[in-house]
């Protein structure tokens, strides 16, 4: 297993990566703690459940430790139930652009409106081609996270 998430984060210029994308998730999830040096996850996701703890960034926002495991729904449900206020609702599409898959989401709620493509490398140096409706890149930035998201949502801003 790979405890290392190498990303970057982008806003998205428009919706035609809708038509581009080959599948989509209904996301549901909350934090039992969304501290900005490491976060506690609960996912529901395709009737499966999730939990994930993610630690800190490094200094360009690209990499940080990352760990999941796949638990019960009936246990995701309970968790979720206990998570601090704020929970995430979005649909994440999946969209393969040139040799990469970008997942973009797309909140619900209080972030509705706000719409962030990300894509995984296998290396900070690793390039990629950047389709036409990928704005403005927002790596690093933690107000883009979903942790803070739970707490300072779009809506607020």
């Amino acid at each position: 297993m790979n405890y290392t998430e190498i990303e970057r984060k982008f806003l998205i210029n428009d919706l035609t990566f809708i038509k581009e994308s080959f599948d989509s998730h209904l996301i549901e999830q909350g934090y039992l703690n969304s501290n900005k040096n490491r976060s506690v996850r609960v996912r529901i996701k395709n009737n499966q459940g999730f939990l994930t703890i993610k630690g800190s960034s490094n200094k360009s926002g690209t990499t940080r430790f990352e760990w999941e495991k796949k638990i019960s729904i009936d246990e995701a449900t309970r968790l979720l139930a206990i998570c601090e206020p704020g929970a995430i609702r979005k649909t994440r599409y999946l969209v393969k652009y040139k040799h990469h898959t970008f997942e973009v989401d797309v909140f619900e709620g209080d972030n509705k409106g706000l719409i962030v493509g990300e894509i995984e490398l296998s290396s900070e140096k690793e390039s990629f081609e950047k389709p036409k409706w990928l704005g403005e890149e927002v790596t690093g930035d933690i107000k883009y996270y979903n942790s803070q998201l739970s707490k300072n949502p779009y809506k607020n801003w």
